[in-house]
This record gives C-alpha cells, structure tokens and sequence, in this order.
C-alpha cells in the first residue's frame, strides 16, 4: 500500500491537531516568562491604591504658594511607606518622598528643586498649580478592572503588572515536556573521538534547543541503539510524564530503520510531505503519548520542526499567532524547484527585505547554509524556475 503524500499545509494541520492544549496551571511569576495566560487576571488593587506623591518635594495647597516666593513651616516628614499621616494646616508644608502618600489637605507638590531642601522651614521659588506631580488613586488602574487578558504572552512588563496588582502566581498553560530521541549507531557525541565511518550528532541538540526556545522542556535521549526491542523499551521507560516523543532518522524507504521498524503498526503512520527536503514523516502515538518522526538529515529535521512541531507546541501552549513573519523580497539569483513539491531554500534577506540571497543549494545536509540563514524562501508547487529579480514568498526566521 503505497504512502499517503500530503502537501505541507495538510500535515502541519495534521501534527496541530495531534496535540491538544496542555493543561492549565499555576506557576510563580518567575516560572511565567514568555508562557501564556491561560485565564483573565482581574485587578485586586486599584494602582496607585492611595494618593501619593510622583516627587521628591514638599506637599502644599497650591493657594499658600501662589505668591511664591514663600517662605513656610514644615510641619511633619513623610517617608515612602509611612501610614501615620496627619492632615496639612494652611499655611504648612511636609516635606514628602516619591510615593509616600498624600496628607489630607494638600493638593499639590513642590519638586525639590525649587526649594532650599529646608527641614524647618522651606524656602519655596515658584508657585505650582493645584494636581501637580501627584499620582490619584487609581490613576492607572481601578479595582476590578481586567488587566491582563486569556491568551496573552507574559513578557516583562505584563509580569511586573501581575505582580502590582498582588498576583504571586499566574494560571499559564504548562511547558511542553519533550522527549527527544536521536538514532542511529554510526553517531558520536561532540567532543569524542570520530571514529571512521561514524558523524557527530546533532540532531537532538538543535530539536531541544528549538523547544526550549519556545518555552519547552526538552529531554533528549541520544544513542538509542538500531534495535526495535530497545527502541520500544527506551520509549516506554520515559514516556510516562512526556507530551510529546519527537525522534529524527530512521523513517526512510531503506533497511535498517529502526523508528519506522518499531512504531509501524503501533499507532504511528509514516507518509511522505510534498517537500524539499523533508519528504519522509511519521505522526500518531505509542503507548498514549503523542510521537512525530523527524527525518534524519539535520537540514530536514530543522525544517520539519520549524514547519510543523514549532506551530504545533506554541497552539498547544496557547499563543494566539503560531506563524512566523512572512514577506517578499527580488532573489538574486536563479533558482530551480522540482515543480511537484514546496521547496524551502536557506535564504538571507537584505535589511530594507528588497533582496534575498540564497544561502547553499537545496540539499538536505547543507547545515551551515540553515545557520547562516534568516530566512526561508517558499517555492510553491507548480513553479520549476525562479529568475533573478523574481519577487519570492518568504518565512523569516529572525
């Protein structure tokens, strides 16, 4: 029976529909970054919660300086985080700190800078109108209001306003834990002696760095030998606790490849993508856990993640847009696709994206041209030549 072919929108809907969304939990704000909320965070506090000085300065009513220059008494001190606060008399000032509350009875605050920093008596230069540099209770944000929305990715800032208005924890929808398996026995780690015959892998660093990229946590499990007892027995020692088991080799039309050999017939389908490269592909689950297998080339397994496994675990953790930024830009250069699949060739666009320059041919080996890329140019099917000056899709990956 031969290979389903799918084109390579149908299995990127294919793997997003493999994975469901991941569950909802509650993390420290310092476990949140670039995860996304899951649920609407509402204001417990009205910022700022009570009405506070935005300067250094003195607190005044704005008609004892009117004449300015005056001279007057000061007649409390008020540091940031004082609660004992007593009320202002005409014709008196308190000299007050940056986000130290407002005594009763002023309605505005002198800076500083225009005084003689008097601790007594306070020599003010100017007048200043009434609401100047004071902060009003909920100036920014008011009790009860909705601050943070359900879908949105927690950067810097909307963490800092979690924790202003009192969250210590978010509901965010959990990391990913990824389980990452490399085959094949011709494979040696970085940094070993390379014995003939045999490539420094590196398929699994490059897939678990992509996922931990994007928020994941990623557990690679390398040199898993070129047997289907062991490769099933490695799979269901670590799968319990796993989202996801993506594996890269081993699912091509020769002999002696084991992922294919061990997970065909066991829940995993193996089809062929309309690509270049990157035809080979397997999707389905083993043992309950859901598995997507990666071609072995390294420029392959990187495309296929970028295409398919990336959009896949950010839908999963609930980002709104999965897609990355696409574009045109004039190629530089000729180019030949086979007409009967989407090619993807390594590209560099140019600052002002007018041109793109082609990085490397379109080999599935060439791993240099993908890390010296910034981009992908799409050559859709049906298209066999691309002239210079040709306006080209891209997908930018910077």
């Amino acid at each position: 029976m031969a290979k389903r072919t799918y084109t390579a929108q149908e299995y990127r809907d294919t793997v997003a529909a493999l994975l469901p969304p991941l569950p909802v939990v509650s993390l420290p704000l310092a476990d949140c970054l670039g995860l996304v909320l899951a649920e609407d965070v509402v204001a417990g506090v009205s910022l700022p919660p009570f009405d506070n000085s935005a300067m250094d300065g003195y607190a005044v009513r704005a008609e004892d300086v009117a004449s300015a220059p005056v001279t007057l008494p000061v007649a409390d001190d008020i540091p940031a985080g004082r609660t004992d606060v007593q009320p202002l008399e005409p014709g008196t000032a308190h000299r007050i700190m940056t986000g130290a509350p407002l005594p009763p009875g002023a309605d505005a605050v002198v800076q500083v800078e225009l005084t003689d920093a008097g601790t007594e008596t306070v020599h003010i230069t100017a007048s200043v109108p009434a609401g100047k540099h004071l902060r009003r209770t909920g100036e920014d944000v008011v009790e009860g209001v909705t601050v943070l929305h359900a879908g949105t990715v927690l950067g810097p800032p909307q963490l800092g306003l979690a924790a202003a208005v009192g969250q210590g924890t978010l509901p965010v929808r959990r990391p990913p834990r990824v389980m990452v398996l490399s085959t094949g026995s011709e494979l040696v780690a970085a940094g070993e002696p390379l014995p003939p015959g045999h490539i420094y892998e590196s398929n699994s660093v490059l897939i678990a760095a992509a996922v931990e990229e994007i928020g994941g946590s990623a557990t690679v499990l390398r040199f898993v030998p070129d047997d289907v007892d062991k490769f099933r027995a490695v799979v269901a020692e670590h799968a319990p606790g796993a989202d996801l088991l993506i594996t890269s080799g081993g699912v091509s039309a020769g002999a002696y490849e084991v992922v294919k050999d061990a997970l065909t017939g066991h829940g995993v389908e193996f089809v062929r993508v309309a690509m270049q490269p990157g035809g080979p592909q397997g999707f389905g689950t083993f043992l309950g856990l859901p598995v997507l297998t990666l071609p072995g080339n390294p420029v392959s397994a990187a495309l296929s993640f970028e295409l398919f496994v990336r959009p896949a675990l950010l839908g999963a953790l609930g980002h709104r847009n999965v897609d990355r930024p696409r574009a045109q830009a004039r190629a530089t250069e000729d180019m030949s696709s086979p007409g009967t699949k989407t090619q993807y060739r390594r590209a560099r666009h140019d600052d002002g994206m007018v041109e793109v320059m082609p990085v490397g041919g379109p080999g599935s080996h060439l791993l240099s041209a993908f890390a010296a890329s910034n981009c992908l140019i799409e050559i859709p099917v049906g298209v066999e030549q691309v002239k210079a000056g040709d306006e080209v899709d891209l997908i930018l990956l910077d």
